[in-house]
């Protein structure tokens, strides 16, 4: 069901570093990461909704492309309500942010929250992160420091969330301290979001779907696996993208940064 985890305002040259997992019905139609043709827009595309899970502002012409340093990234809530088919695509929240001009904090407080089905909403640009959901967390401004989330509220400590932290902490962070540059770390961070550790059932959240559910979605990574009324051997489940989002500030005398996004697509997914 997808987790998130930012690196906000802990080193001077990236002000922003988020690693994320999309997971997701493997026959749901994707775009990958790409410049969009339509909109100011660089991130992969749900093909079903229009929208996308995880993107950055940036406007391209030519081979010319512009940044204002805006970003945002979104999860499902999982507390078994079913999305009704009245309601708006959650997608539509990043891409909307992306285009506008308006603050984090502004844009947050304006969202006509029943719309949407259940959702975390992580918005930001180099000098304000928001997090918001339709679940009773009203916009907060995100603190300097490591922050992870998943399906339930951004405050929950699962099993999959304290996991991730704590191996970022050991097995990423120090190496991005000693070299900001994304090549020097990044196959470290794709290693961590790889992980398939499987909580412990009396460690297991509360979330309105049964246990054996519960367990397969407890790993940081989900590996394929058969939901749904299909055949038991077929996978139609799994992590589906993996990403890394960072903003570099170009310089100690300028606010001024360049955003960029590294993904790759689980093999299996179709």
């Amino acid at each position: 069901m997808c987790i998130v985890a930012i690196a906000w305002q802990l080193f001077d040259k990236l002000p922003v570093v988020l690693l994320s997992n999309r997971d997701e019905f493997l026959e749901r139609p994707t775009q990958e990461l790409h410049q969009w043709p339509d909109q100011p827009i660089y991130a992969g595309r749900d093909s079903q909704s229009g929208g996308t899970w995880l993107g950055i502002h940036q406007a391209g012409h030519k081979g010319v492309y512009q940044q204002n340093g805006r970003w945002a990234a979104i999860l499902n809530f999982r507390d078994g309500v079913q999305a009704g088919r009245d309601e708006r695509s959650r997608g539509e929240l990043v891409t909307e942010f992306l285009t506008t001009d308006i603050s984090p904090m502004d844009f947050a407080r304006n969202i006509r929250l029943q719309d949407y089905a259940g959702f975390n909403l992580i918005i930001g640009d180099a000098t304000q992160a928001v997090i918001v959901n339709n679940r009773g967390h009203a916009p907060t401004p995100l603190y300097a420091g490591l922050h992870v989330i998943s399906n339930g509220q951004p405050e929950d400590s699962w099993f999959k969330t304290e996991r991730l932290r704590g191996r970022l902490r050991q097995e990423v962070l120090p190496l991005i301290a000693e070299n900001n540059s994304p090549e020097y770390w990044q196959q470290a961070a794709f290693d961590v979001l790889s992980d398939t550790v499987q909580a412990p059932k009396e460690q297991l959240p509360h979330t309105g779907v049964a246990v054996e559910v519960e367990h397969v979605l407890s790993s940081v990574y989900i590996k394929p696996v058969a939901f749904g009324n299909g055949a038991k051997d077929v996978p139609t489940y799994g992590t589906r993208t993996q990403s890394i989002m960072t903003l570099t500030k170009n310089s100690e005398a300028t606010t001024k940064v360049a955003a960029q996004i590294i993904s790759r697509e689980c093999i299996y997914a179709s």
